[in-house]
C-alpha cells in the first residue's frame, strides 16, 4: 500500500459546492461540519497541507440558534489598532449589523490560523437570507 499525497492540481479539480440553510441549527455544530467540509477532511484523500475541501453556502444566517445563555452573554471583540481601540459587541448586535460575521467567525476559529487556513476560509460564501448569487454552480444540501 502506498500513501497519497495530493497536489494542488488534483485538489483544483475535485472541488464540489454544498449548500447549508442554517434556520433552526445550532451554531457551533453546524460550524464544525462546515469545518470539515472547507478543509477536505471528508475526502479519503485528505492532506493537511494541501487546500482539497470543498466550496460552502450558508444561507438564512439571521436564523442561526445558540444553545444556553449565549443569545445574551456572547461577546465579539475586536482592537481599531489604536491605543484604547478595543471593540466590544453583543450577539444581538451582530446579527442587526452583520449576521454573516456570526457564522463566518464561528467557521474562522475552527481552521489553521496561517496561509492555508485564510485560503479555506474563502471558500466559504455565508448570506443572511434565503438567496444566494451561486446558482450556476448547482450546489449540492449538505445535511447537518
Amino acid at each position: 500500500m502506498r500513501t497519497v499525497q495530493l497536489t494542488k492540481a488534483e485538489s483544483l479539480a475535485q472541488r464540489r459546492w454544498y449548500i447549508i440553510d442554517a434556520e433552526g441549527k445550532v451554531l457551533g455544530r453546524m460550524a464544525t461540519e462546515i469545518a470539515r467540509v472547507l478543509r477536505g477532511k471528508h475526502k479519503p484523500s485528505f492532506s493537511p497541507h494541501v487546500d482539497a475541501g470543498d466550496f460552502v453556502i450558508v444561507v438564512n444566517a439571521r436564523q442561526v440558534k445558540l444553545t444556553g445563555a449565549k443569545e445574551t452573554d456572547k461577546r465579539y471583540y475586536r482592537h481599531t489598532g489604536y491605543p484604547g481601540g478595543l471593540r466590544v459587541a453583543t450577539l444581538p448586535e451582530m446579527r442587526a449589523k452583520k449576521p454573516e460575521a456570526v457564522v463566518r467567525l464561528a467557521v474562522k476559529g475552527m481552521l489553521p490560523k496561517n496561509r492555508l487556513g485564510r485560503d479555506q476560509l474563502s471558500k466559504l460564501k455565508v448570506y443572511g437570507g434565503p438567496e444566494h448569487p451561486h446558482q450556476a454552480q448547482v450546489p449540492e444540501p449538505l445535511e447537518i
